[in-house]
């Protein structure tokens, strides 16, 4: 019986550690045209990884695309969407340095989410007014599937290809979740 109350006390405890430390949440996004708004059939894809470092505040961003119709003009990740998965929002962030001209290629940057200048105005002042509060809003959008990365091109001028973010589970966690779950299913057996 003893059990299930020491499994539920050593995930809290290691829970709280990784807070306490801090650590590094991870998010992906894969692209292509028939997830823009509207769709198109661009043949191009796409992915993104984001990584946010807790203690560091820093978003650190890589993109890879490949087969784009146009040439690249510009990129941003736009958010919050009221529906996860679907809809269109206003920029969040421009992904500043970004190469124009490009069919592929790649974009890799680091943004200090705590800074006002990583946002939009209008994201930001829309979100509170400070970075800390603009912060939070998207990494909640980017966590529930309600922010996008899209890229825009010569061909498709309000966007050639996005792709919605969503967080990766830590690893380890879905392990730990599928152990609560068979407990408690045996406790209730």
């Amino acid at each position: 019986m003893k059990s299930p109350l020491l499994l539920a006390s050593v995930a809290a405890a290691t829970l709280t550690a990784s807070v306490a430390q801090g650590a590094i949440i991870q998010y992906v996004a894969m692209l292509n045209g028939p997830s823009e708004s509207p769709p198109n059939s661009s043949p191009a894809t796409g992915s993104a990884t984001f990584d946010y470092d807790t203690v560091t505040n820093l978003l650190t961003m890589e993109v890879s695309f490949y087969g784009l119709v146009g040439t690249t003009t510009v990129a941003h990740i736009h958010a919050d969407t009221a529906v996860a998965g679907t809809g269109t929002a206003g920029v969040a962030i421009g992904l500043t340095g970004w190469t124009t001209g490009l069919r592929s290629g790649s974009y890799n940057r680091n943004f200090n989410m705590m800074s006002t200048a990583t946002y939009g105005s209008s994201y930001l002042a829309a979100h509170g007014g400070t970075a800390a509060s603009a912060t939070t809003d998207l990494l909640a959008a980017m966590s529930n599937g309600r922010a996008y990365l899209n890229l825009h091109s010569t061909a498709y001028p309000g966007g050639e290809i996005r792709g919605f973010i969503y967080q990766v589970p830590a690893p380890g966690m879905l392990s730990l979740v599928g152990m609560c779950g068979l407990l408690t299913r045996r406790r209730r057996s």
